[in-house]
């Protein structure tokens, strides 16, 4: 009896550990940061800008105790190398600048991508996220593609940032027209952003972000602020795609203008990203 239950013991340890094993590629499987299989485009000499938050607990609004959180790593990862890939130069910035939280969930073994993976190794990368501009300090002006990392820490800072709603408005008028791009919760950085006339810069355009059905589904709903929820309010044209879970959905649409590129949320960076390129390719070919 005794050698049968260390064998059914021993069993069952080996059945755990290949589930473990294999979880990261049923996550993969399910749609949890998919492969890119679009045209790959070069934009050589273009300057790109990646914005994150600087909050990075995930609380009650005002209150300072709960869990670590921030950027979540790979909407920030995949953009960056995406654009460095492409010949470009990358910056990083934050609201506040100096060290970005990343929340540390997004680096966990089963969800952790190839990019994030290659940030752990990168002391340029890590150097730029340890010291990143403040908004206040970006010239805006200098970049041909500005783009909104997001996380649960962004809603909590970047809706409610007076510097970034005018620094995404300026954006608007630069003269290198910049591409706007923005995933997941990086969207509430545009909520507030408006033109010359006082419009708000979202309305009556396709827009995606994270689903309210994403965040009831994950049982994070304390945050201030929903993208879903914010960019119907502003009056974007919200769209996104929707299954038995959304954390395993991704969407990714390009306004009208082609001026704003968004990702519905940590799984559409990727393909924001290069498409992103793909129009910064196209804008130089025919000038």
């Amino acid at each position: 009896m005794k050698k049968n239950l260390i064998y059914i013991a021993g069993g069952m340890a080996t059945v755990v550990a290949l589930i473990a094993l294999a979880l990261p590629s049923i996550l993969h499987g399910a749609g949890l940061h998919p492969i890119y299989i679009g045209p790959v485009h070069e934009a050589p000499g273009k300057r790109a800008l990646i914005i994150t938050t600087s909050h990075g607990v995930l609380a009650p609004l005002g209150e300072t105790d709960g869990p670590a959180t921030g950027v979540w790593a790979s909407e920030m990862t995949h953009p960056y190398y995406v654009f460095l890939e492409a010949g470009m130069s990358v910056d990083v910035a934050s609201i506040k600048g100096g060290e970005i939280p990343i929340d540390p969930q997004s680096f966990y073994r089963p969800i952790i991508s190839a990019e994030d993976e290659h940030f752990l190794e990168d002391p340029t990368f890590q150097a730029k996220v340890k010291n990143s501009i403040p908004i206040e300090q970006v010239d805006i002006g200098q970049y041909d593609t500005i783009f909104l990392a997001g996380g649960w820490g962004a809603a909590y800072d970047m809706a409610q940032s007076d510097v970034l709603a005018e620094k995404v408005s300026a954006a608007w008028y630069a003269d290198k027209s910049p591409i706007i791009g923005a995933v997941c919760h990086g969207l509430l950085g545009l909520v507030r952003a408006t033109d010359q006339q006082g419009n708000l810069l979202v309305a009556d355009r396709r827009m995606t972000g994270v689903t309210d059905k994403q965040l009831r589904e994950l049982g994070i709903e304390v945050t201030p602020m929903h993208p879903e929820t914010e960019l119907r309010k502003a009056g974007a044209l919200f769209e996104a795609s929707t299954g038995f879970r959304d954390i395993f959905q991704t969407h990714v649409v390009v306004d009208d203008e082609e001026r704003f590129v968004t990702g519905q949320n940590q799984n559409s960076g990727l393909e924001a990203a290069h498409r992103i390129v793909g129009l910064l390719a196209n804008k130089g070919s025919s000038l």
